[in-house]
């Protein structure tokens, strides 16, 4: 065991497919373990480099490979693919992976602490709950309609429906009342859920400095600044700014050959979420363009001029992510004057 070099792993739900190569690149470790067998096998092994897939439960794995001393290489599933040779297996894939992870440009994604998954967890049940109380508010209008009666948007009418049912002159029958109680008390049930959603979220944010540090720049609020540091931590993966928006796909997407460069939309790689954020941050800024001064909002004014909206929102969401960038790296705040 105390031979190999890198150790590459398919990861599976309960069993896991191994491969070892030494330092002269020969396998000398061909094997299929159980969850319990890996983690016994990983204590035991001597510190080596260990690659794996960047899917479900690899985090959770790359601190335990950590904690015992590995050289954690955790990489993006599309950059495998082109490494399996042949007919597609489990131990191909894990040949795959140690190709992959030899090469010296190969990109790498960082293993997340558990502190940043927690969150990402309260996040990711904050937009279930969000997509519930939607699917609610569309359930609520539909019944209405076959009813004859045009619910109007927002959650302002939808927290006064019966007020707002009381006035109208189609009047419901009792059984349709009924329902509609039973509908609407999930919907506020959702609400409360959202709502507390928002507060530990909101706590976490006030006990780190980075969050403090993101929400000086323009647009960005709790949500975006709490993702930001969950999905970038301290930015130190990133080479630059634009490497930043480039992993968030906010880049043009380049289909360039024979010397001659074309540049198409945007790419949406990466993390949609914050890509998503980020976007709504551009937005909320162009929204109230009028109420600031400063260098950034008088480029903003004259790219308004010639581009489009959309245009323009893409393109402040990657100058946000290039000044979140700037933030986290130097952990200073963002001056508006200066930019």
């Amino acid at each position: 065991m105390s031979s190999i070099k890198i150790l590459g792993i398919d990861l599976g739900k309960s069993c896991f497919h191994l491969i070892g190569r030494d330092s002269h690149d020969q396998i000398i470790f061909h094997k299929k373990l159980s969850r319990p067998k890996l983690l016994e096998h990983l204590a035991q092994l001597e510190p080596c480099i260990v690659a794996f897939e960047a899917c479900g439960g690899a985090h959770w794995l790359g601190r335990i490979c950590q904690s015992h001393g590995h050289d954690v290489r955790l990489i993006p599933p599309q950059y495998v693919k082109p490494f399996v040779k042949g007919n597609k297996n489990d131990f191909i894939d894990a040949q795959a992976i140690i190709e992959a992870a030899l090469r010296p440009d190969m990109r790498t994604v960082p293993v997340k602490p558990v502190e940043s998954q927690s969150q990402a967890v309260i996040h990711r049940l904050r937009e279930g709950f969000v997509a519930e109380r939607t699917a609610c508010m569309s359930r609520i209008g539909a019944i209405l309609l076959e009813f004859g009666l045009s619910l109007p948007k927002g959650h302002s009418t939808m927290k006064r429906l019966y007020s707002w049912l009381a006035n109208q002159k189609v009047k419901l029958c009792p059984a349709i009342i009924e329902e509609l109680q039973v509908i609407h008390d999930h919907y506020l049930y959702l609400n409360e859920r959202v709502a507390k959603q928002d507060v530990k979220v909101t706590r976490h944010v006030n006990l780190d400095s980075r969050f403090q540090l993101l929400k000086t720049v323009p647009g960005i609020g709790v949500i975006t600044a709490s993702q930001t540091v969950i999905e970038m931590g301290n930015a130190s993966q990133f080479k630059n700014g634009r490497e930043a928006s480039a992993w968030l796909g906010l880049v043009p997407r380049q289909f360039s050959t024979g010397g001659k460069s074309k540049l198409l939309g945007i790419s949406k790689r990466g993390n949609k979420r914050l890509r998503c954020l980020f976007v709504h941050c551009a937005r909320s800024v162009l929204s109230r363009l009028d109420k600031y001064q400063g260098k950034l909002y008088d480029w903003l004014r004259k790219l308004r001029l010639t581009k489009s909206f959309n245009t323009v929102c893409i393109a402040l969401a990657n100058k946000l992510v290039r000044i979140a960038y700037a933030v986290l790296s130097k952990h200073e705040p963002y001056l508006a004057q200066e930019v």
